[in-house]
């Protein structure tokens, strides 16, 4: 569970990730290539339905990577992030999804039902940190559970990639969430290996609570799992060769509709950040 230096430590991540931090996630090649395989991994968990866009929500969106990846999967997506300078990464990269400044702690300001899924990487265990003199842990992780579950359809799962900094963090962050009303538990992948291994929240909302997914680098999932993650990945890039071309009818369509369903939620959002504070 133990890193060294941990980003959280050093600051409330609006002012961690300033312009020169942010600026890594678009030129460091290796960084952008795990968070690429997390973001992946995370979508394959939350089980889409195959051939049907959906609306995701990207929490700790950044510069939109993750966001990348659902849009090359054929899905519409909003992502949130504390950083300014992270969402104007993302702003330059062009990326699809709309973009908003916002503090998880505070809560999600979405209308009820309005995603179909909702993705996390490297982000939920800020939330452990009181960086502000009002700021509770156990106060904005209830906040923050309880809001997301509200703007999810029923039925949807929400999947997390943090690095929890010990197991008290761990049952901090699942208590909170089962408190909000999410079944679900923690997935890790490739638990024997020290660089490969990464920890998923599998969280699902309403009905009886369907089996975790097998994690990766375990015997189990070797001998039961006809398609490995690899094959996954490659069909979500294949699927976004295929995607309409921008500016076409099609495109332009989709788009319409994606706002129509969307609505004004820019609108109801609240833009608040930590940084006012300080």
């Amino acid at each position: 569970y133990y890193m060294a230096k941990r980003p959280e430590h050093r600051g409330p991540p609006q002012l961690f990730y300033n312009e020169k931090e942010s600026r890594k996630y678009t030129q460091n090649s290796r960084m952008i290539d795990i968070q690429l395989q997390m973001a992946e991994r995370a979508i394959e968990l939350l089980v889409l339905p195959d051939d049907t866009p959906c609306y995701i929500l990207d929490i700790g969106c950044g510069s939109g990577l993750s966001g990348e990846a659902l849009t090359e999967g054929g899905h519409y997506w909003a992502g949130i992030d504390i950083s300014p300078h992270m969402l104007s990464v993302a702003q330059e990269r062009e990326v699809e999804g709309d973009l908003l400044l916002s503090d998880m702690g505070e809560g999600l300001g979405f209308r009820p039902g309005t995603f179909d899924g909702a993705i996390s990487i490297s982000a939920l265990q800020w939330l452990c940190n009181a960086d502000c003199k009002d700021h509770n842990p156990v106060k904005r992780l209830y906040t923050f559970f309880t809001s997301l579950y509200a703007c999810l359809t029923r039925g949807a799962r929400a999947v997390f990639q943090f690095y929890p900094e010990n197991p008290a963090q761990m049952e901090l962050i699942t208590q909170q969430a089962m408190k909000a009303g999410f079944t679900g538990g923690i997935l890790v992948d490739y638990p024997n290996s020290t660089k490969a291994k990464k920890m998923y929240l599998c969280l699902f909302t309403g009905g009886a609570p369907p089996a975790l997914p097998k994690a990766l680098g375990t015997a189990e999932y070797i001998d039961n799992d006809k398609v490995s993650f690899v094959e996954a990945r490659n069909q979500l890039r294949r699927k976004g060769k295929e995607k309409v071309p921008m500016k076409s009818r099609e495109w332009i369509i989709a788009k319409k509709e994606r706002k129509r369903r969307q609505g004004n939620i820019c609108f109801l959002f609240l833009l608040q950040t930590c940084e006012t504070r300080y």
